[in-house]
């Protein structure tokens, strides 16, 4: 049996209802990788470019099974114990985002989102930027939006340009430590 890691969300991809804790499923077709099976990753990190949804299972796999080196599709496998990685993932991006936001000059609004994740703090300072400039408030929240969702990508490609290829994969293996370190810690004692 192998723990592992699947992240799901309000059905499984094909269609059934998420199982109950402690419920085996079991594939009964041959497994193909990506198109028969049960999948799940040995990492937190690898199941999360998969990810369907914010639910994020500790999972035991079992029976036949086949491995690449970012997922595993296996016969049988049971949801040891889940969470809604929704507040995790917002954390985990905000603390990238912030990593490399001395690479630009992000503006107060943005800075603001990412060092408390607050929503309404945010949207608050953006309106008053907006009604500096004559804006209208409405348009004000929706640029402040736009504002946090261009600064995360620009930040992350800011990075990305600015490091080298070793650098890049030095960030990348540091990014995964942490995401890992964060899911241990929210299943301590589960894992």
């Amino acid at each position: 049996m192998i723990r592992a890691w699947h992240f799901v969300g309000k059905t499984l991809r094909d269609g059934r209802p998420v199982p109950e804790d402690g419920e085996w499923l079991k594939c009964p077709d041959k497994l193909i990788m990506c198109a028969s099976g049960l999948h799940a990753s040995r990492q937190p990190f690898d199941a999360l470019q998969y990810a369907p949804g914010s639910t994020l299972c500790l999972v035991d796999c079992a029976g036949e099974l086949i491995e690449q080196s970012d997922k595993l599709v296996c016969a049988e496998r049971r949801i040891v114990v889940r969470m809604d990685a929704t507040e995790l993932c917002g954390y985990f991006a905000r603390m990238q985002a912030l990593s490399v936001v001395h690479l630009w000059e992000a503006p107060d609004a943005v800075l603001d989102f990412l060092m408390t994740g607050d929503a309404a703090a945010r949207a608050a300072r953006a309106a008053r930027a907006a009604r500096a400039a004559a804006d209208a408030a409405a348009a004000a929240a929706d640029a402040a939006d736009a504002a946090a969702h261009a600064a995360a990508h620009a930040a992350v490609y800011a990075a990305r340009a600015a490091a080298a290829a070793d650098a890049a994969d030095a960030a990348d293996a540091y990014a995964r430590e942490e995401f890992n370190k964060l899911v241990m810690e929210c299943f301590e004692g589960a894992v």
